[in-house]
């Protein structure tokens, strides 16, 4: 059973900052951006039935791209993962360990005949795509159309009225893309069913670091978003642009419009989304907030646009400045009114055969050391000892350390992770706990050590510091975050709390956002009878509510 977490409650605009305290849906008919405030970077939008289908990228970690479903554009609610395994490069795999950064990069994703397709760019390896005839699965494993490094961004059009499809990317060097470094818009033929790439390409647009192209046409024209670094210094801006064909050939020519850009007041970029068309014909842009600003520790979260059209083109926001560029709005009426619970799963109790939706493993998991039925109702989790290898500026065993399970942080507010772990299975070198990471990490938990004693520690990115000995074989662990700051605590029943004192700063890092999870391994022993495990009760995530990090004026 999952926990959902609601955010449905309106705390209106705090008047003295001029900011929004509460995110997402305000339960009075209106929302506040950001509408899904975590790391759900490299957002593609579907309209299938009478929702819209969403996929966000997640790097190394397994299942890779996670499939998100909405009413109403605001609300939505995780439903799975588009690629079970990342099975295409050794790296990702559990026994190495080496695919940090690389992996699910931005992707799209396409419903017809009756099939869902899914097709995403590994930045190192190259095209692949996944097939499902239910968004619930089971998809097809990956399948490699195009081998190549230096290319990301996939996106797709089936022109139903021609009978041809397409296929865009960002085609050039760079991991991100630099703004130093010239990039490229290539436009592929695909094949009518999707899978086969039948050309070489042929570029349709260069820019400074342009990349995230969605491709449309409607009206007898193309219509092309993408964005681009533009700009110096403290005013380098990644924009949001529309490009527009002068004739119906999806060649070109092409004309060029700056259609968003951020706000003077603020140092983060809005840009990178989907075009979407509600059903009373009223236009939206979904799109994140780029990591160029502050804060990020949370990563790149999703905000919610309204589009007005002139003259054949799309303002994205409003016009603050009158400049004919749009800049993001904070707060508006909803697409369409509906039930503004929250119902975006966070907190586990254990009791399915398979982790939620909401997470991930860190690289594909070692299957045979984790079970949800061995002891129905807990996770357990049996220690592996960390694989080496040069992982560059990654050091440490935790690096290293398979079956470390995690779900995206929410807001920037006050949080709180709480869970109870059984230690009754540990051996002589086990530690397991709670952990924040991204491209650092904080382990809070409980090590045995050699003479059989359970002792608490921390470890911060590799610095470890020893607490109190435990006695009994259960304890619950928290972990406390207020902005960017996280405190630890304890407890051996629940009741009485003792803070222990040790802080972390959660960071942005391997292009991904902190991540709040569990983990167990032992660096002593691989062997099972020897390495030992541990068994988790249940995770509960109070996430963080507010968003209070976003300078804005107040008001639509």
């Amino acid at each position: 059973m999952c926990f959902l977490i609601g955010f449905a409650v309106w705390s209106g605009i705090a008047p003295a900052a001029g900011r929004w305290v509460r995110w997402g849906d305000q339960g009075d008919g209106t929302y506040a951006n950001p509408v899904l405030n975590g790391d759900f970077a490299d957002s593609d939008v579907e309209r299938h039935g009478d929702g819209w289908v969403m996929i966000t990228s997640t790097n190394h970690l397994s299942p890779g791209m996670t499939i998100m479903e909405s009413k109403d554009l605001v609300n939505w609610r995780y439903t799975g993962h588009a690629i079970p395994s990342l099975s295409w490069e050794p790296n990702y795999g559990w026994e190495q360990m080496n695919g940090y950064r690389f992996g699910c990069w931005a992707g799209d994703l396409v419903y017809r005949d009756g099939e869902w397709l899914c097709y995403q760019i590994d930045f190192q390896s190259g095209l692949y795509l996944t097939r499902a005839q239910n968004l619930a699965g089971p998809w097809s494993e990956p399948v490699c159309l195009l081998k190549r490094k230096h290319w990301t961004d996939p996106a797709v059009y089936f022109d139903e009225e021609k009978k041809e499809a397409w296929l865009v990317c960002n085609w050039g060097k760079g991991s991100p893309p630099r703004p130093d470094v010239p990039h490229e818009i290539k436009l592929f033929k695909l094949s009518w069913d999707g899978t086969e790439l039948l050309d070489e390409g042929r570029t349709i647009f260069s820019g400074t670091a342009v990349e995230a192209a969605k491709i449309r046409r409607f009206d007898g024209r193309w219509y092309i978003m993408l964005i681009e670094w533009q700009g110096e210094g403290k005013s380098r801006d990644r924009k949001q642009l529309c490009l527009r064909s002068t004739t119906d050939s999806i060649y070109g020519p092409y004309e060029s419009r700056v259609v968003m850009e951020r706000e003077k007041e603020s140092d983060r970029s809005a840009c990178q989304g989907s075009l979407i068309e509600a059903p009373d014909g009223r236009w939206w842009f979904l799109h994140q907030l780029v990591q160029n600003g502050e804060p990020v520790f949370h990563g790149r979260p999703q905000c919610l646009q309204p589009v007005t059209w002139d003259d054949g083109w799309p303002l994205i926001g409003r016009d603050v400045d009158n400049d004919g560029i749009g800049e993001p709005v904070w707060s508006h009426d909803k697409p369409i009114p509906g039930d503004p619970e929250f119902a975006l799963q966070t907190s586990d109790e254990f009791e399915s055969a398979e982790p939620g939706p909401q997470w991930n493993w860190n690289h594909n998991p070692r299957d045979d050391r984790w079970s949800l039925t061995a002891r129905p109702g807990w996770l357990r989790l049996a220690a592996s000892k960390p694989v080496p290898g040069d992982r560059g500026k990654l050091k440490g065993h935790f690096w290293g350390a398979p079956n470390t399970l995690s779900q995206r942080h929410l807001g920037t507010g006050k949080g709180r992770v709480d869970t109870r772990i059984d230690l009754s299975g540990m051996q002589p070198g086990t530690r397991a706990g709670l952990c924040h990471h991204s491209g650092q990490y904080a382990l809070f938990g409980v090590r045995m050590e050699r003479d059989g004693r359970k002792v608490l520690f921390f470890n911060n990115n590799g610095k470890q510091k020893a607490g109190s000995e435990i006695d009994g074989d259960t304890i619950l662990l928290r972990s406390d975050t207020d902005g960017d700051d996280a405190t630890f605590s304890w407890s051996s029943d629940g009741k009485s709390w003792t803070d222990t004192g040790w802080r972390y700063t959660l960071v942005f890092g391997n292009w991904r956002g902190n991540r709040p999870g569990l983990f167990c391994w032992n660096p002593l022993s691989d062997d099972p009878a020897e390495a030992g495990r541990v068994d988790f009760d249940w995770f509960r995530y109070d996430a963080a509510r507010s968003y209070h990090d976003i300078k804005h004026s107040a008001g639509n």
